[in-house]
């Protein structure tokens, strides 16, 4: 990666990461703390919990198909604003409904995969799954750091205290943005009705899959950590207070699979084998956990092949999106898919209250272990992505920018150019099948010199 890779992904990932760190701090007190509000009750309580996913899953969509059309950059800030303003409605709410409406409208900020699609934006194709995996790893990283810190700050500074704290990570995730670069894209199709631009994304298979996979994954992971807590207590004996030293080792080993994995799929194409290889993971995870779950260290293993594929899975699962969706409609396929995997742990969360109703744990890990692989038997249908390359072409000096780009576009097997005018570069995207003599002596010509294509 160059150094403006690495400081945008930085960025990027540390605006997810800090969004993720207030959402999850929340979930491990509030089902304590939030009955000291007026008027809660438990159905009252879960609701507040649960109404910030629903949003989010509600208004991905909406904010991708702007992402497509406007800039990316300043409907992230919107929606960082959004989740700062939620946080402070929620802080100075006497009321479980103030903590109900404080947290939708937190949630409304649904800004997830514009932030990815820009991260796409500013990140060359063969980087891009590296990219993507040190974000799924930030968002795994602050799932540990939120369970771990959530009960100390909130025996520090309250419940409400805890909401001003997500509200004023809001804030400070809105000034990392201003490290990555202002970007302006040109693709070859023109602009679509948002009905037509939404139709084309819901009707392509692949997508549909993937959409799918995400859906799943948040699903059992919500309903894992639902499920799982109880057990670490009483068959590992190990408190509540220590589970996060429990996480944060096997995260840090599944880092230790997931790199060489997704190293393999970029570099050698093998992104099909290993993502069904990692749906595998996940179903002998669980079924160890079905049979084993009474030894502490059998429990410990059926977790580690979760985490473990988990971490491969949500490095693949935006790079082969971003691979896989149409280049003018990136933001609006990673908005569908966003909306998956916020519905995903919604539906996780409810069905991890019914597993934990059904008192059997046996049967409550079976069941989670019959929906990977149902997942498993959809995601057989996924064909190989295409493999596009980047190149780093320094900005034109005797020529308007935008004619450029045009003529750019009009070679065969370019299907996109993204300027960023402030660094004085753009980045190509080529197909490398398509690139024959003919279109090497007309890129040469444009360019000024030859390419090493």
């Amino acid at each position: 990666m160059n150094a403006l890779e690495r400081r945008s992904t930085f960025a990027l990932s540390s605006i997810f990461a800090l969004r993720m760190l207030g959402l999850f701090m929340i979930i491990p007190v509030f089902s304590v703390a939030g009955q000291s509000y007026q008027h809660a009750t438990p159905t009252l309580i879960g609701l507040a919990v649960g109404v910030y996913g629903l949003s989010q899953a509600l208004l991905q969509i909406p904010f991708s198909l702007w992402a497509d059309r406007y800039h990316r950059k300043t409907l992230i800030v919107i929606g960082l604003l959004f989740f700062a303003l939620g946080g402070a409605v929620a802080a100075m709410s006497e009321s479980i409904y103030g903590v109900i409406i404080g947290r939708a409208i937190a949630g409304a900020g649904a800004v997830s995969a514009v932030v990815m699609a820009l991260l796409s934006d500013v990140t060359r194709e063969q980087q891009r799954s590296k990219a993507m995996a040190i974000m799924g790893m930030s968002i795994g990283l602050s799932f540990v750091v939120a369970f771990s810190l959530g009960p100390w700050l909130t025996s520090k500074v309250g419940i409400s205290g805890l909401f001003w704290v997500t509200s004023i990570m809001g804030v400070l995730a809105i000034f990392m943005l201003f490290m990555v670069p202002k970007t302006t894209r040109h693709h070859q199709q023109r602009r679509q009705d948002y009905w037509v631009q939404l139709k084309q994304v819901l009707k392509m298979g692949d997508l549909n899959r993937l959409h799918v996979s995400v859906f799943a994954l948040h699903l059992l992971l919500t309903a894992m950590f639902i499920y799982l807590p109880s057990q670490l207590i009483e068959f590992a004996d190990i408190p509540l207070s220590e589970h996060g030293l429990v996480y944060l080792p096997l995260l840090v080993i599944s880092l230790f699979f997931a790199f060489p994995s997704i190293i393999l799929a970029e570099k050698y194409r093998k992104m099909r084998g290993i993502f069904i290889t990692a749906i595998v993971a996940v179903i002998a995870g669980l079924i160890v956990l079905s049979f084993g779950y009474q030894s502490k260290y059998v429990l410990l293993t059926g977790l580690a092949l979760f985490f473990i594929a988990f971490n491969v899975m949500e490095a693949l699962l935006p790079s082969w999106l971003s691979k896989s969706a149409p280049i003018q409609s990136k933001a609006t396929a990673m908005g569908v898919n966003a909306s998956g995997q916020f519905f995903g742990a919604f539906c996780g969360g409810m069905l991890g209250g019914q597993l934990l109703i059904l008192n059997n744990t046996t049967i409550g890990w079976s069941v989670l272990a019959a929906i990977a692989i149902i997942w498993l038997l959809i995601s057989f249908g996924l064909k190989q992505p295409r493999y596009l390359t980047s190149l780093v072409l320094p900005l034109p000096v005797d020529r308007q920018v935008d004619e450029w780009a045009t003529q750019l576009l009009a070679i065969h097997g370019i299907e996109e150019v993204v300027v960023m005018a402030d660094q004085q570069v753009a980045y190509v995207k080529l197909d490398k099948r398509e690139i024959d003599d003919e279109v090497r002596q007309d890129l040469a010509h444009l360019v000024g010199k030859d390419l090493a294509i």
